[in-house]
């Protein structure tokens, strides 16, 4: 008999599940209300952070392997483009991540689960960040062509390539 096939991404169950998900969202926004490099980014959101905790508890959760509990309600996440208005650069990122290191470090017991989540989520705040130093906009890093619109693209083909006659 097979073993049964682990969940493709296991950090929701690993964090303790939905009540560790809450237990961090809560100590992210805890930091982000205490820390006082967390001000500019404390200052993009709503002053009652109920709605926007309970946000990210539905997106966190289904982010970490848990329950689609975002997608539902909200469709695609499109982090990016939901964070567009606000000029995030590298310290509103940096910002951000340290409050959420800060909740990892006071509700994630296992150092390298913590380790796993630190590293995804840099990749996420920085993808989200849409301001370059001295308030240039930056592009989607996803599309090329705004980076380099001069670039002419090497072309596709779904046919792998052939050998070559030997006759």
């Amino acid at each position: 008999m097979d073993a049964p096939t682990p969940p493709a991404n296991p950090h929701f169950a690993r964090l303790g599940g939905h009540d560790a998900v809450v237990r961090l969202v809560d100590a992210f926004y805890n930091a982000m209300d205490t820390l006082p490099e967390a001000r500019t980014i404390r200052a993009m959101h709503e002053t009652d952070l109920g709605p926007t905790r309970r946000l990210l508890v539905k997106y966190l959760s289904e982010w970490m392997g848990g329950p689609k509990l975002y997608t539902p309600d909200r469709g695609a996440p499109m982090l990016r483009r939901r964070h567009q208005p606000f000029d995030i650069d590298a310290s509103a990122r940096d910002a951000w991540m340290a409050c959420m290191r800060h909740a990892l470090a006071t509700t994630c017991v296992d150092e390298d689960l913590r380790a796993e989540l630190d590293a995804a989520f840099y990749k996420i705040a920085d993808f989200i960040r849409n301001t370059e130093p001295h308030g240039a906009a930056r592009a989607h890093p996803g599309r090329p062509r705004e980076q380099h619109p001069q670039q002419v693209a090497a072309p596709h083909s779904s046919m792998a390539p052939t050998a070559p006659d030997a006759s």
